[in-house]
């Protein structure tokens, strides 16, 4: 049970920096497409530019401008005319101007060309690390159905000895926070930001907002754990968690990882049912329920339960929590 646990997450893990670097190469993509549509507007500037400067200069060759005329004489490249022409006293207003359009243009190719090169440098190894979390997953999946089929018999015994169990603790949860709801308005309670307490730096997180998600996610007790699902028949950790909250209108991402960056940081002594408790590297998440309890779908041929922070394995891989504002 343990090892599926660890394969579990190590495939949320997996599953996690794929999507990570599926959205990265999105970005990466749209800015090729940005880069190169910059490119192409430098580049026809710096033509219009270059055709600008090139009748300006028949007009000065033909004028009796005689420094100039030894200028353009005397010029071996464009880059070296333009630096000369610069120079001479007598160039009007409206040259320098053409000449420092010029100037811009091209540094603007530039410029445009090396943000191209890097980008598709950036693409190859983005590509490179989703293919290689591709792998992973699918190894990963492939050790876990092997473990699996050779304990599942085992599995459904246990899941189904514990059902009873799990039903009375979910009516101890409603019922705990129901009391919690109606002792709050006596409390005195701070709202605002997030504050430090003097004695101890400890963070004081604001008061939650979202204690109503526990109920939500407790309706899908016993559900089935289907590695990425996210809707009722079948979730994974964090599917569970995008799911529960997104019934009491928050929007949080299919990801333990990205999950773990939303919110503000909770001590453990201030864990309130909503937040969010990360283990294992943060390769798993479930949703504080009160009690020291979470519930949480933990991995292939197990259901949605309620556990005990204080089990060994959690409490040896608890990371820390997150309170959703």
């Amino acid at each position: 049970m343990g090892r599926l646990q660890q394969l579990s997450d190590s495939l949320e893990v997996a599953r996690s920096q794929y999507l990570a670097a599926d959205r990265k190469l999105a970005r990466i993509q749209r800015d090729l497409r940005e880069n190169r549509y910059e490119l192409h507007v430098a580049k026809q500037n710096l033509k219009q530019s270059q055709r600008t400067i090139a009748k300006r200069l028949v007009t000065l060759y033909t004028s009796d401008q005689s420094s100039t005329m030894e200028v353009i004489l005397g010029a071996k490249s464009l880059d070296d005319m333009i630096n000369r022409i610069d120079s001479v006293k007598n160039v009007t207003q409206l040259d320098s101007n053409i000449l420092d359009q010029v100037k811009t243009f091209r540094s603007a190719v530039r410029r445009q060309g090396n943000s191209l090169a890097h980008a598709h440098a950036l693409q190859q190894r983005v590509v490179a690390q989703r293919a290689a979390a591709k792998h992973a997953i699918e190894s990963k999946i492939a050790a876990q159905r092997t473990l699996y089929a050779s304990i599942k018999g085992e599995i459904a015994q246990l899941v189904a000895a514990d059902q009873a169990r799990q039903l009375q603790m979910a009516h101890e949860a409603q019922a705990r926070i129901e009391e919690e709801r109606r002792a709050a308005p006596r409390q005195d309670t701070v709202v605002g930001i997030s504050a430090v307490t003097p004695s101890t730096d400890t963070v004081v997180a604001p008061p939650p907002t979202h204690s109503g998600v526990v109920g939500v996610a407790l309706s899908q007790l016993n559900t089935p754990y289907v590695w990425a699902g996210s809707a009722p028949g079948g979730f994974d950790c964090s599917g569970l968690v995008m799911w529960a909250y997104a019934q009491v209108g928050v929007s949080l991402p299919h990801s333990t990882y990205a999950q773990y960056g939303y919110g503000v940081p909770v001590s453990r002594d201030q864990l309130a049912p909503g937040d969010l408790v990360f283990f294992d590297g943060l390769g798993h998440v479930g949703i504080y329920i009160g009690g020291d309890q979470f519930v949480h779908a933990p991995h292939t041929g197990d259901v949605v339960k309620i556990s005990s922070l204080d089990e060994s394995w959690y409490a040896a891989t608890y990371v820390g929590a997150r309170r959703i504002l």
